[in-house]
C-alpha cells in the first residue's frame, strides 16, 4: 500500500482505498466525515433522484465518496455528496475504479466549514469538466443555487421547486422537501 505522500494519481487513490478525501491536482486533500443534516438533505435529494431515475430509467445516481476523475496530468479525482450520469455515458461492463469524466449532475451540500470562494470554485471545476448542472445545497440560508453553466444561475428558496430541464424532464422536487 502506498503512503498518503505518495498518492498523486487517480490509480493510487483507488488502490489505497482511502475514505473521505479528493484529488486534487495531484494533491490528495482530506475531508472529514459530513454532519449528520448536511448526510439528511443528500439522502433527500437522493431518494427524489433514485425514484425519478427508476421510473424513467435514465441513468444512475450515485452517493458521495463515488470519486469522478475530471483531469489528467495531474489527475482530479473529485466526490460530489450525490451525483448522476445519464444511461448512455454509462460502460455495458460497469466502471470498476473512478467514472472517467463529470457526472452530468453533481449536488454538493455546502457544509459550515466550507468557504464560499472553495464552493464557487468547486462548482466551476464541475462545470469546466463536463457537469451539464450543478446544485449548490445550502442549508444555512435553506436555498438551493441550480448552476446550468458559468452564467446561468439561479438561486431557488423553499417556495420554489427544484427542476433539471432537459436532464431530467419532468423531475420536480419542492425545495422545502430538500430540508425536510
Amino acid at each position: 500500500m502506498s503512503s498518503i505522500a505518495q498518492i498523486t494519481t487517480a490509480e493510487q487513490l483507488f488502490a489505497a482505498n482511502l475514505q473521505h478525501c479528493e484529488l486534487i491536482g495531484g494533491e490528495l486533500v482530506m475531508m472529514s466525515p459530513a454532519g449528520f443534516d448536511h448526510g439528511r438533505f443528500a439522502s433527500n435529494i437522493v431518494a427524489a433522484l433514485k425514484n425519478y431515475v427508476a421510473q424513467h430509467k435514465s441513468g444512475v445516481v450515485a452517493t458521495a465518496e463515488t470519486g469522478f476523475q475530471i483531469a489528467h496530468d495531474p489527475d482530479t479525482v473529485r466526490a460530489p455528496d450525490v451525483a448522476f450520469v445519464r444511461a448512455e455515458r454509462i460502460p455495458s461492463g460497469g466502471v470498476k475504479g473512478f467514472f472517467p469524466g463529470a457526472p452530468d449532475l453533481a449536488v454538493e451540500v455546502v457544509s459550515p466549514t466550507d468557504r464560499a470562494n472553495e464552493v464557487a470554485a468547486k462548482v466551476q471545476e464541475w462545470l469546466r469538466a463536463g457537469c451539464r448542472m450543478v446544485w449548490g445545497v445550502d442549508p444555512e440560508n435553506r436555498t438551493v443555487t441550480v448552476h446550468r453553466s458559468r452564467t446561468e444561475i439561479a438561486v431557488l428558496t423553499a417556495a420554489d421547486t427544484l427542476t433539471a430541464g432537459d436532464l431530467l424532464p419532468e423531475f420536480s422536487m419542492p425545495v422545502a422537501e430538500v430540508f425536510a
